[in-house]
Formats: structure tokens, C-alpha cells, sequence
């Protein structure tokens, strides 16, 4: 507006040129959010699948640990959304926080999981129903308060898991471009990622099954090196 004015003579200069954004605008405060160190995983685990609270709220720690997708995320997820016999969860673009679609590639011991929950509320359209309405899902404390009364209060949070599957990938030699894309890390340019969701779907399939082995030996006590994905 002030650009029209001063090319017709109406104003000899713009003022608004001499304020940034930052003057006006409060900064934005990153969230830390708690998260146990890699040496504390085995144990974790096996709490875990000893936890005895609700069965569907294991599964749901479960699914989280193995595919380290956001808490809203997993606790919206809903059955018409999963083809375990392409081994895959399309999450739509309006569940996610950078509102694009997410492709989540399933393990066999996710798929399996699944085909176990499914028997619990597999008759309703949502994986993780709320207790009292089973048309709303879970509360997004539900898995915070199974970790707390696990022993991790101010320690450990459901987002925690994308941290420690994050350095414990990063660590054993994975791709960065594989472990950004599979924690739906928004790209700058939309174009390359749009490119990069289908050209790497194959590395990234590949990348979730062996984390998924690799919780199957940290828990067992039998870590060993994770391959990289080719």
C-alpha cells in the first residue's frame, strides 16, 4: 500500500518499513519435551508389556514406540486409515500438524499388534476409544499417566519416543533424510517434499523394520549394531 502511495506522490517514505516482525510479536518458546536417555530403553520396555492398566492403553505405548508418530496422531488413528496387508497407515493431511499426508510403513511386529487390537476395537471406527465415549478417542494424558504411574513422571512422554528412536536411528547410521521424513518434519520446499515421500517410501519401510527388530533386542536384553537401511 505504501509502495502504491509513494510511486503517485501521495507519501514521501513507508514507515512500516522500519519495524520487524519481532518488535510487535511475542517470540515463540520451543517446547522441550521430557524423554529418557537410550540406556534407559530395555527397562521401559519391559514395563511395558508388564504394565497393567488397560490393555488398549499398552497397545497404544506399543504402536507409539514403534512408529514414533505424534500423541494426536496415534490416539486419532482410525482403522479405515490402515492396510496391514500393504503393511502401511496413510494418516490424512488434516490429522497431521504440518497438514500434509504422512505415510507410516508397518513392521510385522506393528501389523501384528495391530491385528491383536483389532479384536479389542476393531468393532468401532476408532483404534484407541475413550472409555466413557467410544465415539471420541482417548484422552492425549492417557498415555502420559500409564508412564507415570510406570515410574517416569517428568521423565518420559508419549513425544518422548520420536526423540529417542530420532538419536538411536541417527546414532546406528540411518539416513537424516529418511529419519526427518518418517517423523513428518516439515521441508521448506514443498516440492522436494512431496519427491522425497514417494522416492523413499522403500528406504523407510526397510528403516521401521529394523527398529522394530532393534526393540525386539533391547528388550530381550541382546542389543546388537542396526543395519542401515539401503
Amino acid at each position: 500500500m505504501f509502495r502504491f502511495a509513494i510511486a503517485h506522490d501521495l507519501a514521501k517514505r513507508n514507515p512500516v518499513a522500519d519495524i520487524r516482525p519481532v518488535d510487535i510479536l511475542p517470540s515463540r518458546k520451543k517446547t522441550n519435551y521430557a524423554r529418557i536417555d537410550a540406556r534407559e530403553l530395555p527397562e521401559l520396555l519391559r514395563k511395558i508389556d508388564m504394565y497393567q492398566g488397560s490393555p488398549t492403553t499398552r497397545a497404544a505405548i506399543k504402536l507409539m514406540a514403534l512408529t514414533f508418530v505424534r500423541t494426536s496422531e496415534l490416539i486419532g488413528a482410525r482403522w479405515t486409515e490402515f492396510d496391514l496387508k500393504a503393511g502401511r497407515w496413510d494418516i490424512p493431511a488434516e490429522r497431521m500438524k504440518m497438514r500434509a499426508p504422512h505415510i507410516v510403513p508397518l513392521s510385522t511386529q506393528a501389523i501384528e499388534l495391530l491385528r491383536t487390537l483389532h479384536t479389542l476395537s476393531g468393532h468401532g471406527a476408532l483404534l484407541f476409544p475413550g472409555e466413557r465415549d467410544h465415539e471420541k478417542p482417548m484422552s492425549n494424558n492417557t498415555i502420559l499417566m500409564a508412564l507415570e504411574r510406570m515410574g517416569y513422571k517428568g521423565r518420559m512422554t508419549g513425544h518422548g519416543f520420536r526423540g529417542v528412536a530420532s538419536t538411536i536411528l541417527h546414532e546406528q547410521g540411518h539416513e537424516h533424510a529418511h529419519i526427518e521424513l518418517q517423523l513428518a518434519h516439515q521441508e521448506r520446499d514443498q516440492i522436494s517434499a512431496s519427491y522425497n515421500r514417494a522416492t523413499y517410501l522403500p528406504q523407510r519401510a526397510k528403516m521401521m523394520q529394523a527398529w522394530a527388530d532393534h526393540l525386539d533386542r533391547t528388550r530381550a536384553g541382546n542389543v546388537m549394531k542396526l543395519r542401515r537401511a539401503a
